[in-house]
């Protein structure tokens, strides 16, 4: 989602929705890349084919069949900005059908009071915890629930972290598709056991800010261009990285995808029938509805036959203007025979299907009971008009909070990432044995001077960081600083604290510094960044390098100069450069913090004084320079010509797969993450469960989609009702000209559009894809053993590197399992792994399917399989044997 939009200059194409490049399928050679098309795929699949929905369309249908056809083009499109409670509202029906609520996001419910702050999606990944990826989601939920949302705008599962200065990176969970996925998955179930409505975002291959969306390209001066950014992405690593963890999303049955700003092979995603129908709806069977991201539908007809089944917030090309791509112009569209009725009918069965799977057609389910665009309780019905619309309730400040401030908490505090502890300096001593003075150093350690929520959308960084900026943020109902919660400790301790919270005052730096050089020294940095609507300190999204704000590198470097125990807490976005100091002698403990939100203090307290051992492990890497990353690392910063483009010509292997294919050594590996105490792994047992073949089974046929057979009504009944007040703006499916009339000439459909059903997918058949994809073929057990003094928590990785001798490329280690485990000293845990067909194979561009590779002889070789610490650590390594086909 972004912020208001000033464009009048579109291509006629992109408005109307006339054709775009389309082709063949590409592979991933940079020479394919150049000029990558999307192959077309029609019709778009309808809804209700697998098992676990059947029921709720079957109601939907009974329900879709009493709507007028207005009414069905209400509920697929949005009231307008701000035309209602939330930031995005459907329109309403008279058959039972209520408007519902859309809303941000990922971490908090926006523009909410009385809401928690919870840890980013890049911390919650930090944690490599199943279980605090579920509560984190589900209590989320429960306040989402509690405001009147039907729909939460998360998890995000894209980007994915294709290069370390991406902007909103810090939304999703990490640069490996496998984590991804799991915790993407993970926050699906959570969110939706609670009866919202998930949205997995942003679909797909959406990686870097600058150029996503032309009305930015041209407020920052590109004004030759004319389209945003295209990714331009082979078949192989769209489905092994970038599509995988939205896979995992739709086997867990998300209810909604939204798709993204960018292009994918020169077409927007909004409106590219290859991966919304072929990909999305087919081959995962996604029964959900696809929502446009606010703003980035560019087209009317296109995008509905290409799988759009919803537009938000409603408006057409520019915000609040109105003039929406559907309402009366879908309206128009079925009436002249340019979309057909039961694609109307196929959209409209999807959202109220999704309505039912969630139960949300109980009666006890809310309404929005606040405003996302004043505080005040009673205020403008209809923000977007005015006074003029009249006033109702808005706001009845429901505080959903209970205790989720424990599972905040808790997750900021086992997300910490211990990267560095000499001389035994963490964790700190508490009581008769505490430090007698604590010096404290930078700004992040502190309060925001204008309040925690003094920038619009956190688009600044003062103070401690404890959210990105963007859509993806949330209001602090409070935000609790290090500095406070030190300070309170130190009370209780009588310990002294000194602080100076101007990073760029270095007199005073020094000056406290220098007072007691054998004193703990905490310095405080950070690195931030956010959507590309908003800047902050000159940054507009991306990151323009690793290196940490403020001067922090000088700052970490003053400080330790004159003390020689100096502990570095970082708040981050992603790694950050360290080499400035990383290797310093008096620089004894390093603490990755990444985005702690509301309990920023709290969580670095409980790691600082040991109440929490930590358990954080890096999900990225971080690298010596920006360099390290590859080819994949800088953000593509000139357009290059009208329509940018940014070949993923590195394919599969971006972050520790590039690492390792390269031989770079990176300062802290992928999964990497210290304890205060000790683990070794042993033991390792490979059972084989399942020989499987080649290539999956013949996909299985699903159930008969509903049929409502319903016909055009006289283009006469779709006015507006007589006496209706009209809003201004508000956007009506209507027509205020009710004379409609089929051309003679043909209409110009996108390349390619059929009505002829397409050959489905082998790779399909059930939700996630064909269902032999998750079959268990090997599980793994392995030995934890705590050989510490004290009790932690050890995660076990499990990597797997494919068999030599196939003829196919592959990184040397990916992950395909995790846990976390609890053990006290001296004990020893037993973890189990599944290892699944999908996690064994490979995409074959040719076949278009997934298929386990073979050697020269047709056998299935050796897979190596590494448990361990961290994708280059400690740890014990396997074999399973050679299965011949």
């Amino acid at each position: 989602m972004i912020a208001a939009i000033g464009v009048l200059a579109l291509i006629l194409g992109l408005v109307l929705g006339l054709p775009q490049a389309n082709g063949g399928g590409i592979n991933g050679s940079a020479e394919a890349l150049e000029g990558a098309t999307s192959p077309s795929w029609y019709p778009s699949p309808k809804g209700g084919t697998v098992d676990q929905w059947a029921e709720s369309y079957r109601k939907a249908a009974a329900l879709v069949r009493k709507m007028s056809l207005a009414e069905k083009v209400n509920i697929t499109t949005g009231t307008g900005w701000p035309m209602g409670p939330c930031v995005g509202n459907t329109g309403t029906t008279n058959a039972g059908f209520p408007s519902l609520c859309l809303q941000d996001g990922p971490l908090g419910i926006r523009f909410a009071d009385s809401i928690t702050v919870f840890p980013a999606g890049i911390t919650t990944a930090a944690t490599w915890s199943r279980k605090l990826m579920y509560d984190r989601a589900r209590a989320l939920a429960k306040e989402a629930k509690g405001k009147g949302v039907n729909v939460l705008l998360g998890p995000c599962v894209g980007p994915l972290g294709r290069s370390p200065l991406a902007g909103r990176n810090w939304e999703g969970f990490g640069s490996d598709p496998y984590l991804q996925g799991i915790a993407g998955g993970l926050s699906v179930q959570g969110i939706q056991d609670e009866g919202v409505i998930a949205t997995a975002k942003h679909f797909v291959a959406n990686e870097q800010e600058k150029f996503r969306q032309l009305s930015e390209s041209l407020s920052q001066g590109f004004k030759d261009v004319t389209s945003p950014l295209s990714s331009n992405i082979g078949d192989r690593a769209l489905r092994e990285l970038y599509i995988w963890p939205f896979m995992d999303t739709v086997r867990m049955g998300v209810g909604s995808v939204m798709c993204g700003y960018n292009q994918i092979n020169n077409s927007i995603a909004c409106q590219n029938s290859y991966i919304l129908n072929g990909i999305l709806k087919d081959e995962l069977g996604f029964q959900g509805f696809v929502v446009s991201d606010w703003l980035a539908q560019r087209s009317g007809v296109a995008s509905v036959l290409s799988g759009m089944d919803m537009t938000m917030p409603g408006d057409g090309l520019l915000w609040a203007d109105g003039d929406s791509l559907l309402g009366p112009q879908l309206t128009r569209a079925v009436l002249n025979g340019s979309v057909p009725i039961d694609r109307l009918d196929d959209m409209a069965l999807r959202i109220v299907a999704t309505w039912y799977q969630l139960g949300q057609d109980d009666a006890s389910y809310p309404r929005p009971n606040f405003s996302s665009w004043f505080r005040t309780s009673i205020g403008p019905t209809y923000a977007g008009v005015g006074p003029s619309a009249g006033h109702s309730l808005q706001n009845s400040y429901a505080d959903v909070r209970d205790d989720h401030h424990e599972v905040a908490r808790a997750i900021a505090a086992e997300s910490i990432t211990l990267l560095k502890n000499t001389n035994g300096a963490l964790p700190l001593k508490s009581g008769k044995d505490a430090k007698k003075s604590i010096m404290i150093f930078g700004s992040d350690a502190g309060p925001n001077l204008l309040g925690p929520n003094g920038c619009p959308d956190r688009s600044c960084n003062n103070g401690t960081l404890g959210q990105g900026w963007g859509s993806g943020t949330a209001e602090y109902t409070y935000l609790v600083t290090p500095l406070e919660a030190i300070q309170a400790k130190a009370l209780a301790d009588r310990t002294m604290v000194e602080y100076v919270l101007d990073d760029y005052q270095y007199s005073a730096i020094n000056s406290t510094a220098g007072k007691a050089p054998n004193a703990t020294c905490l310095v405080f940095v950070s690195s931030d960044s956010g959507e590309g609507y908003a800047s902050a300190e000159g940054v507009l999204g991306d990151r323009v390098d690793l290196k940490l704000w403020h001067g922090g590198d000088k700052l970490i470097l003053s400080v330790a100069e004159r003390c020689s125990n100096t502990i570095v807490v970082i708040h981050s976005v992603g790694p950050v450069d360290m080499e400035a100091w990383i290797e310093h002698k008096n620089v004894t403990a390093v603490l990755m913090a990444h985005l702690p939100g509301q309990e920023s203090g709290t969580a670095v307290l409980d790691v600082l004084y040991g109440s929490v051992n930590p358990s954080g492990r890096l999900p990225y890497t971080i690298g010596k320079s920006l360099a390290d990353y590859g080819p994949a690392a800088p953000i593509l910063k000139q357009p290059g010509g009208p329509a940018p483009q940014q070949n993923f010509s590195e394919g599969l292997y971006i972050d520790y797969r590039h690492f390792d294919k390269q031989g770079i050594t990176p300062r802290f590996e992928f999964g990497f993450g210290l304890s205060y105490t000790t683990f070794e792994f042993s033991d390792m047992v490979i059972t084989q469960t399942l020989v499987p073949t080649e290539f999956p089974p013949a996909r299985p046929i699903g159930v008969p989609a509903p049929e409502l057979n319903s016909t055009i009504p006289p283009s006469s009944q779709l006015g507006f009702p007589l006496g209706m007040v009209r809003l201004p703006k508000y956007i009506y499916p209507y027509l205020s000209d009710t004379t409609v009339t089929k051309s003679s000439a043909p209409y110009p459909y996108p390349p390619g559009y059929s009505t002829t059903p397409h050959k489905p997918s082998p790779a399909g058949g059930a939700q996630g894809g064909h269902p032999a994809l998750f079959d268990t073929i090997f599980h793994v057990t392995v030995s934890v053993f705590n050989t510490g003094s004290l009790p932690g928590k050890a995660v076990p990785q499990l990597y797997i590197s494919y068999p030599n001798g196939t003829g196919i490329d592959f990184p040397v280690r990916s992950l395909r399992g995790f846990d976390k485990v609890a053990a006290g000293p001296g004990e020893t845990v037993a973890v189990g792994f599944d290892i699944t067909r999908r996690d064994l194979s490979y995409w074959d561009e040719k076949k278009g399917n997934w298929r386990i590779p073979l050697d020269k002889k047709g056998n299935i070789g050796a897979y190596e399989i590494f448990v361990g610490d961290s994708s280059r650590g400690n740890g014990v390594t396997g074999r399973t044997k050679v299965v011949k086909v």
